[in-house]
Parts: structure tokens; C-alpha cells; sequence
């Protein structure tokens, strides 16, 4: 089934303007179910851009954006999040520093549903559920459900960030570098529990990265843009036999450093 349709989709900054800039150029995009679609590209080349858009942080210039069939396009941020979550390259940003780590999940786990932020604490049938949830991921963090989230590290609170965005399974998940902050090591954590709770829920996928090394080894789809084009599509076993170095030599070829 196709969960995300993005149809023409036109970006443009500043026009009307001698300084006008074409970001994102007739965009076409589809996902299927499960689809994980890896986007590189170099700085400017519409990366960003693609994802602000599908995210409704960025208004639409022309084109349209379809989540399940459901004309998104013109839908605010609010609206889209019943169809989908964010995760952001800075850990602090997909999270309430002050708030525990229980009260974070608790948040999450009512995505998409009116919220009273005045009432404070979790029911225990929730809590229960958000400590087996964090014993999944391996980490210990079960154990410090009543720890205030900007108490932990950022490898910590961003494997936090994603079980937060996949606790009510999304139609869409949207990954803006999510690693870029985090120190080689826990990248290469935050990256494996990252495709476990991908496949394991079958989560159709974009995540943006500079990391050429990710870039083969995750996802069943890649794209590379520039210029707010996409220039090269590999799926299947084109994907799966992709090495750096064909990467590299797709970067080289265009004259553009990643």
C-alpha cells in the first residue's frame, strides 16, 4: 500500500526577489509500506527542505503531499502529527529537558490526541508499559524512569527521541540526521537501534544523512539530491550493491562534496 505521495512539489525562497532560489524543483516521491528511503546530498540540495515540507513546518509552494490517501498539503504541523513523527538531528530538540523521562514518553504517547499539559504524573498502567519499552532498547534506561531527560546523555536522550516517536506507530517517520550530533560509537548504537525499530514495525522511513557509510548499509531505497533535484535513485539490488565508492563517484560526478 502507498503511504506518501509527493506530487510536483515546488519550493521556492525569497521570490519575487533578485535573490530568488528554486529549493526544492517538481519534486516526485512515493513510499510504500515499510519503504526506508535513504536522502543524501550536499548542503543546499533540498534535503531539509523535502522534509519541512512533508513535515508542514514549511508551507507548500505548488505541488501536493498525500499521507495514506489523505490530501496533507495544506494541513499544519498539528494536523499532520497523526500521521507522523520527527526525530532531529540535535537530542535536546525531540524532547522536554525538564520533564522526566516517564513524563517524555508520556507526552509522545499521546500523539495526535488533545493533551492537558496541566496534569502531571503517569498512571501505572502507562509507567509499566514505558519501563518495558525502555528495557528493549538495551540501555538501562528502565531503571531511571523519574530521571529529567536533560540529565542524560545525547546518545541517551536521542534513543529515547525515537522510542517516542515510534510508541504510537506512525505512518510516517521522518529522520533529519538524526545522528550528526552524536560521537562515532554512539552513532553507530543510536543507527542499529534505529533500523530494529524500523523493521520490527515495519515503518516506512525517510532519514537524512552525510553518512556515506549509513547510507549503504541501511534502507531499501536511496536518493541523492542537489540542487533540489533528485539526480540518482537506486532500490532493490541496486541499493543493496551500492558501496562508498559508487557513492562517492555519483558526488564526483556532479562536482559536489558531501
Amino acid at each position: 500500500m502507498t503511504v506518501l505521495e509527493v506530487n510536483r512539489l515546488n519550493q521556492v525562497f525569497d521570490a519575487h526577489t533578485p535573490n530568488a532560489y528554486q529549493a526544492l524543483d517538481d519534486i516526485n516521491l512515493t513510499l510504500d509500506e515499510g519503504d526506508f528511503l535513504v536522502i543524501l546530498g550536499g548542503n543546499g540540495a533540498g534535503k531539509t527542505t523535502l522534509l519541512n515540507s512533508i513535515a508542514g513546518t514549511l508551507p507548500v509552494v505548488s505541488g501536493q503531499i498525500k499521507v495514506r490517501d489523505h490530501d496533507i498539503t495544506n494541513d499544519d504541523v498539528a494536523k499532520r502529527a497523526a500521521y507522523m513523527s520527527r526525530v532531529f538531528q540535535d537530542p535536546r530538540q525531540g524532547t522536554a529537558g525538564l520533564l522526566s523521562v516517564e513524563e517524555n514518553l508520556a507526552v509522545a504517547y499521546q500523539r495526535g490526541q488533545w493533551r492537558n499539559f496541566w496534569a502531571r504524573g503517569v498512571k501505572k498502567r502507562d509507567r509499566d508499559f514505558f519501563k518495558n519499552q525502555l528495557a528493549g532498547l538495551g540501555l538501562g534506561l528502565d531503571n531511571r524512569l523519574n530521571t529529567e531527560i536533560g540529565r542524560l546523555s545525547g546518545g541517551q536522550r536521542q534513543a529515547i527521541t525515537l522510542l517516542m516517536a515510534t510508541l504510537k506507530q506512525p505512518d510516517l517517520l521522518l529522520l533529519d540526521e538524526h545522528t550528526a550530533a552524536l560521537d562515532p560509537a554512539t552513532s553507530q548504537t543510536v543507527m542499529a537501534l534505529t533500523d530494529h525499530l524500523v523493521q520490527s514495525q515495519h515503518l516506512t522511513t525517510l532519514m537524512i544523512t552525510h553518512n556515506l557509510e549509513d547510507a549503504v548499509k541501511y534502507g531499501n531505497r536511496l536518493i541523492v539530491m542537489m540542487a533540489g533535484k533528485v539526480v540518482y535513485a537506486a532500490a532493490g539490488t541496486d541499493k543493496q550493491n551500492l558501496s562508498v565508492s559508487d557513492l562517492k563517484n555519483i558526488f564526483s560526478e556532479y562536482g559536489t562534496i558531501l
